[in-house]
């Protein structure tokens, strides 16, 4: 099976730059800083415009936790009904019930609202009370595969973990190890871990200057460079699977 690398994208200029490196695809998301939200419609339009590697969408209405109210369920399977009409090649998303389990009920929606597009399970994953259970029933909903940084804040310190979850997986979906995956880690969760999808930032900071205006609205800008996607991509051919 041929390695995979995801890269989130939270803007323009970091999806090209993703692709520029060499990345298999895209997430594309907004508000990475707080963990990512789904992105505008003129920001899905311009990417999709200029990549031709796949583009994921990030369903995520807001920050914070996985408990949706029919309010914000109705504004995911919208989200998900215009991304199939854009052309989008997957989604992104996750429901919790208030006990820590996968949401059934909910993700079921979601993903009939799909279709055909590929799922992915985020990280809601990580925060499930029994990962165990939780990959079964996402296998039984019948997603793609499942983003997750094995219950750590980063993959690297999960990788035992992780070697675990793709081993109960057995083939029936694909684990994909997300968080703190550089070029420097990455090899390790190669190695250990038995996966053979990766997701990164790839990033580096960018000022965004507002000069010559106030500088009450200057920020720190987090963007995918093209040179670190290029190391991951490497690192990725060096250990075929």
């Amino acid at each position: 099976m041929k390695r995979v690398l995801e890269i989130c994208a939270s803007s323009v200029q970091s999806a090209v730059a993703a692709q520029a490196g060499g990345a298999h695809r895209i997430e594309l998301c907004q508000n990475l800083e707080q963990g990512g939200i789904t992105p505008s419609f003129g920001l899905l339009s311009q990417v999709l415009k200029l990549l031709s590697i796949p583009v994921f969408v990030l369903i995520r209405p807001r920050p914070g936790n996985f408990v949706y109210d029919t309010n914000e369920q109705a504004i995911m399977v919208a989200d998900i009904i215009q991304c199939r009409a854009a052309g989008c090649a997957g989604v992104v998303l996750g429901a919790l019930t208030r006990e820590g389990r996968v949401d059934i009920t909910v993700c079921q929606k979601l993903i009939e609202a799909a279709g055909p597009l590929s799922v992915t399970f985020h990280r809601a994953f990580d925060v499930c009370s029994n990962q165990a259970q939780a990959l079964e029933e996402i296998i039984g909903l019948g997603c793609q595969r499942i983003l997750t940084s094995g219950g750590e804040p980063a993959a690297p310190a999960a990788q035992a973990k992780l070697a675990a979850l793709v081993k109960q997986a057995a083939d029936r979906i694909s684990i994909m190890p997300g968080s703190g995956v550089t070029p420097h880690t990455i090899r390790g969760l190669i190695e250990t871990t038995g996966a053979n999808e990766f997701h990164a930032s790839a990033k580096h900071s960018i000022a965004s200057s507002s000069a010559p205006f106030s500088p009450m609205f200057d920020a720190i800008l987090p963007e995918a460079e093209p040179m670190i996607v290029a190391e991951l991509v490497t690192q990725l051919d060096k250990h075929k699977a």
